[in-house]
């Protein structure tokens, strides 16, 4: 039988996941220094989990982009199969319940070969940045903003929805996270949030699956508006 993508590395070693999401707003309006940072970000928070021991063996990141649609452009992987990006391409609208939508159909899928190679893991994080208002299919954002909620209810999902810039439509992000405010990202402070967010993870790859990990809030203030 075939083995699913990355399930041969869950037998090699079972330690119990972490898996992270980055849901992630490539749309036009993040051309330029934005988008820069970001990636910049997203590679130091690789880096980050490289070094540190426990989210080493634990973390698994996916990345999914949404512009006028969505794509998934870095499936889940340890840290050793994650690929360095030079550059993301910011173009077209923002397609932002169509992204979530695909980062949740990718996590059931990651979900269901953890419980196919019998490896335990964490309650998943969906870390979802946006710069301005979704423009996609109102329906699927509907759709995304339930899926969420339910998840969230269940204690099945852990939301961060993080604004970038003024323009960002707080009153939308805050739909996706009825437990705590969305927070708006601190200028471009994209390195400082990915180093908080290895941390945490970390934090959680320390516990026991099932516990309920508390984020580092005291943290915040090294990359949010308070």
């Amino acid at each position: 039988m075939a083995l699913a993508i990355g399930a041969d590395d869950l037998i090699e070693n079972p330690t119990p996941r972490v898996p992270v999401i980055l849901c992630l707003d490539t749309s036009g309006s993040m051309m330029g220094d934005k988008i820069r940072e970001l990636v910049r970000g997203v590679n130091l928070f690789y880096d980050a989990i490289d070094e540190d021991d426990d989210a080493h063996d634990a973390a698994e990141v996916s990345i999914v982009k949404f512009n006028s649609e969505a794509s998934l452009i870095q499936d889940f992987s340890s840290v050793e199969r994650l690929q360095r990006r030079d550059a993301i391409d910011a173009t077209g609208g923002t397609a932002l319940g169509e992204g979530v939508n695909l980062a949740l159909d990718t996590l059931e899928k990651r979900k269901s070969v953890y419980s196919g190679a019998g490896v335990l893991y964490y309650q998943p994080w969906l870390v979802l940045m946006t710069d301005g208002q979704p423009n996609g299919s109102a329906v699927e954002l509907e759709r995304a903003v339930q899926r969420v909620t339910d998840l969230v209810a269940q204690k099945k999902l852990t939301v961060f929805p993080i604004g970038i810039g003024t323009d960002a439509d707080m009153d939308v992000l805050a739909k996706f996270s009825p437990n705590r405010p969305p927070l708006r990202l601190r200028g471009l402070s994209f390195k400082e949030f990915f180093e908080w967010l290895s941390k945490s993870v970390s934090r959680v790859s320390r516990s026991t699956p099932g516990d309920t990990v508390k984020p580092d809030l005291e943290g915040l203030a090294g990359w949010a508006e308070l």
